[in-house]
């Protein structure tokens, strides 16, 4: 049908193009055309087999290169889509002159109405360069398993199309300037992105050579170069800040830029043709310019406070990222020239102290340092980053460390952070902002350079090929790795970088964004290794750092999020600690006066009057957020430090939550300590411990109960209302990951108990937490997303494991869980669906077994009861049966559910079958076709009897009775959903 609204658009376009051609712009042939062209461009975007999904799209291009590129990030910036029609659409869109007919329509219009400076931007001109532009994109069956020669030529023939839109670019960029518009330009643009994408560097730079007509010996590449600084050029000689032309093309031109140069996949050729190289290093060379100008020009303009360090530095990453791309391909030109760079701007700044101002050019070096940062190391996104590759295997003639390119440049700037030490210097040059880019800077590049392990990549060379190669690759990479390893600079650095740590938290109060860089970034990435924590422990630097953090009050104007995060970074380093008698006593010496202090303020007898100072909340904030920092640190080595760290705070704990009752922040953090305590703890602890642990859980849960903290006041005005539910919502969120928490002991415990007896029962402790908890969660609070998906994930996991425990219960809290079930199963979110239906099936199986093994099972939860008004109400599981065929036979759901429903409902039509029985002749008796009532009558028999469906509860039994629930299903739901 796709296929035929195409070849009917095509059809009416064709038979007005004399017409079109021939006539002014304003004939009624013109609109026809224009039309069926931005019909044919729709159909192009339509779903053809895989456009569902950008990720799975992408993986599944069927490209003439030797690899396929990931290239679903560039798609998504640019707006662009690949299409993939299929085999059948071969002759109309690439054997029948389709695309000649277009190309040369759009040519003879172009040419005719050239001195229409309008004329670009009419719908029959943008409709057929979007139609072009789409055709650039064809790729998999429909090109044969030709090696990609059709595909090849049909890329070929669209640039000789495309061509005169970009070249030559100097004079469409004079021309743009001049008033001309730039859609064409940018369409061109466009075009040349698909092409990088859909072949090698070699395949691109070979594009344009192929097109004899050109007066271009260069390739494709050289086109790229050309057309990018011209656009640079461009972007320079604007001195506005608004997002031009020339500024949307540089983003266009730097993704396929990316799309050329990024590491190739798996079994594709890794070498760049020559030309790629030398234009490269052009576009590189010219960009680093343009960056530096902006930089001066901007140096004057006011900066906004609340910018986030988010917003002033990654949200260029991926301008950045193009950058470092470029330079990395041509790293012989422009690691040299980024040395140079720095070292003049250094040199300048020092030259010019106190005679000249020096703002233009610390904003150039703030601006050096975000791209040498970007060229010199990758995003750790979760791991520990490599060197660079094409840093790594090039300058295979450089052996001497000191004398390695990298090196030099890195040391440049470690000699100018090294300057930030120097209180004078300081004041003079190093800015908020310029610090910011230093610690950034330091991050990125420490977490890839500084004491890196042995091993990382291996070279690309083939030893059987070239021996010399290989064995000059290794010595460069030594060279360029030992110069900040263990056993030469490393200490050194490592022992600057935390001296500039200390020095940005002490001398920059209130710089929020500069020490979240250095709490959150820096120092993390200093202790991600126990190899460099084991250097790291035995500096001045380090136990300066630590001591004034334990002792001072100079670090407590951090926020409370960067107080969690360097208490979290200090407890970590204590891997570097010799042994584990060193490291435990290190945590005491780090967090001791602190917990002193807890408790000595909560037995203080005046604490109520003063603990509602501003002072005294800030103080029990800052320490709480410490201790919480540190007990999120937890690991075997220190474990036994941070369980006395919270021992000895836990009656301090109830103590500050009674009196802080009515301060939400303060209620959460004493919370969230605990939850972390505890997740750190737990399965460590040995029976003894465990009681002590559990009991004050217990005692918390009790306390947070019975006062009812949080408890929302409908006298509230609205706005007040939904901030009381939010508070409420965190504090029941915490409780439930505590109870979670306590759950690890059954599933994981790594404890030398071997007394069972003396074990506490995990199980029903979690129960009775669920007992205290569940009357507090309401279901209006059980919309919030996160809080309903841990609330649902706990409850299922004890009824799947522990649904003995359940009987246990009073009437009023089994009837909260069952109640919460039923709201969960009608829920949007499939995932807690899901769970709900797990729940129902771990409800109805137990009681099956249990009373097939003679048991009371369930026991009265089953039977009916009365409400308060006196009517009998069913049993908890006909009241699930119920629900589920109601959902199943009547309501929307996802297909992904049937088989958890089957699950579910098998055990409930066992454990209630005369229910089932009186449901199913309803059914069948409210049907007044008799031809369905027949159908109807034969589904729900085969439901429980085909497929020599038991009674059993086994493995495949249920696998049977899920194939018999989809084909019920499909037989009956239709038909009974329009009745």
């Amino acid at each position: 049908m796709i296929f035929k609204f195409y070849s009917w658009a095509q059809e009416s376009a064709f038979s007005v193009t004399s017409k079109v051609v021939e006539c002014d712009s304003t004939v009624a042939e013109v609109k026809v055309c224009a039309v069926a062209l931005r019909l044919m461009f729709q159909i192009m975007n339509w779903d053809f087999q895989l456009n569902k999904n950008a990720v799975e799209r992408v993986k599944s291009i069927n490209v003439f290169s030797s690899g396929v590129k990931n290239v679903a990030v560039l798609l998504k910036k640019s707006e662009c889509i690949f299409v993939q029609p299929g085999s059948s659409w071969r002759d109309v869109l690439i054997s029948s002159g389709h695309i000649g007919w277009l190309l040369g329509l759009y040519g003879m219009l172009r040419q005719k109405f050239s001195s229409d400076s309008y004329w670009l931007d009419s719908p029959i001109a943008v409709s057929a360069r979007q139609l072009i532009i789409q055709l650039c994109s064809l790729t998999g069956t429909i090109f044969p398993s030709d090696n990609g020669q059709m595909q090849e030529h049909h890329l070929v023939q669209m640039l000789s199309g495309i061509i005169q839109w970009i070249h030559p670019p100097d004079i469409i960029s004079a021309a743009i300037e001049n008033g001309k518009s730039e859609s064409e330009l940018l369409d061109g643009c466009r075009a040349l992105l698909y092409m990088a994408i859909l072949t090698t560097p070699m395949v691109f730079d070979k594009l344009l050579k192929s097109i004899r007509s050109v007066a271009c010996p260069l390739g494709t590449l050289s086109l790229l170069s050309s057309l990018t600084c011209e656009v640079v050029k461009a972007r320079m000689a604007d001195n506005t800040e608004e997002e031009t032309w020339s500024w949307y093309a540089r983003d266009i031109l730097l993704d396929s830029w990316t799309a050329i140069l990024q590491p190739p996949d798996i079994g594709k050729d890794a070498e760049l043709p020559p030309e790629c190289i030398r234009a490269s290093a052009g576009v590189f060379n010219l960009i680093i310019e343009s960056e530096l100008k902006d930089a001066a020009v901007s140096a004057f303009d006011d900066g906004d406070d609340s910018e986030l360090p988010q917003a002033s530095i990654s949200a260029m990453d991926e301008r950045l990222s193009s950058y470092a791309l470029l330079a990395r391909a041509a790293v012989d030109v422009t690691i040299p020239l980024l040395t140079k760079l720095f070292s003049e701007r250094f040199t300048l700044l020092h030259h010019g102290r106190g005679t000249s101002d020096p703002t233009c050019t610390l904003e150039e070096l703030y601006s050096l340092l975000l791209i040498t940062g970007h060229v010199l190391a990758d995003e750790g996104e979760g791991e520990t980053p490599l060197v660079p590759e094409a840093l790594e295997a090039h300058f295979v003639d450089i052996v001497e460390t000191k004398h390695h390119p990298v090196v030099v440049l890195s040391c440049s700037i470690l000699k100018f952070a090294e300057q930030s030490l120097d209180p004078e210097t300081r004041t003079a040059f190093f800015s908020p902002r310029l610090m910011e880019a230093v610690i950034w800077f330091l991050a990125r590049w420490s977490d890839t350079y500084l004491m890196p392990l042995e091993g990382g990549r291996q070279s690309n060379c083939n030893p059987g090929h070239d021996r010399n190669c290989q064995h000059e690759s290794q010595l460069s990479k030594k060279a360029l790795l030992s110069f900040f390893g263990e056993h030469n600079q490393g200490k050194l650095v490592l022992d600057i970088i935390v001296k500039i740590s200390m020095t940005t938290l002490v001398s920059y109060p209130g710089e929020k964004q500069l020490q979240e860089l250095t709490c959150c970034q820096l120092l993390p990435a200093v202790v991600r290794r126990k190899n460099v924590c084991a250097h790291l422990v035995t500096l001045d630097s380090w136990r300066n750092l630590a001591n004034t953090f334990a002792n001072g009050r100079s670090l407590f104007s951090l926020t409370a999020t960067h107080q969690r995060s360097l208490a979290e970074t200090l407890i970590r380093s204590a891997a570097g600690m010799r042994n584990s008698e060193a490291a435990n006593q290190y945590v005491r010496d780090l967090m001791g006066q602190m917990t002193a202090y807890l408790v000595d303020i909560s037995s203080d007898s005046n604490i109520k009057s003063v603990a509602q100072q501003p002072d005294a909340i800030l103080s029990v904030s800052c320490l709480l957020e410490r201790l919480r920092g540190a007990a999120r640190a937890s690991q075997p080595r220190t474990q036994k430090a941070i369980f006395e760290m919270g021992i000895s705070v836990m009656n301090p704990v109830l103590t500050l939550l009674e009196i802080y009752k009515h301060e939400s922040a303060v209620v959460y953090l004493l919370l969230k300590f605990v939850v972390d305590w505890v997740d750190g703890q737990v399965v460590f602890l040995e029976a003894k411990d465990t009681t002590v642990v559990v009991t004050f859980c217990m005692q918390l849960l009790q306390l947070y109960s019975s006062h009812n903290i949080g408890k929302i006041s409908l006298s509230l005005s609205s706005s007040l209302l939904s901030e009381a539910k939010t508070e409420k919502y965190k504090d029941l969120r915490a409780l439930l990951q505590l109870l979670t928490n306590l759950c690890s002991k059954d599933i994981v415990d790594f404890s030398s108990d071997s007394n069972e007896a003396e074990r506490t029962d995990i199980a029903q402790v979690i129960y009775l937490g669920l007992h205290i908890v569940t009357p507090l969660i309401s279901l209006e609070l059980l919309k919030y997303p996160k809080l309903c998906h841990d609330y649902f994930a706990l409850v299922s996991h004890m009824l799947e494991v522990y649904p003995e425990k359940i009987v246990q219960l009073n009437n009023e809290a089994f009837a909260h869980i069952v109640g919460t079930l039923d709201f969960g199963i009608h829920h949007q979110d499939t995932e807690v669906v899901n769970m709900c239906l797990r729940s129902l099936n771990a409800l109805a199986s137990y009681h099956y077994k249990e009373r097939g093994a003679g048991k009371e099972g369930l026991g009265s939860h089953v039977a009916g009861m009365m409400d308060q008004d006196g009517k009998l109400q069913e049993g908890v599981l006909c009241r699930f049966l119920r629900a589920l065929l109601q959902l199943l036979l009547f309501e929307d759901y996802s297909t992904e559910l049937v088989s958890s429903a089957a699950d579910a409902l098998l055990p409930l039509i066992l454990c209630e079958q005369g229910l089932y029985q009186r449901l199913g002749h309803e059914l069948i008796e409210r049907q007044v076709n008799p031809q369905l009532k027949s159908r109807l009558a034969n589904a729900l028999h085969c439901l429980t009897s085909s497929n020599e469906l038991s009674s059993s509860l086994d493995r495949i039994n249920s696998q049977k009775f899920r194939k018999n629930l989809y084909a019920f299903l499909v037989e009956v739901r239709g038909f009974l959903r329009t009745m």
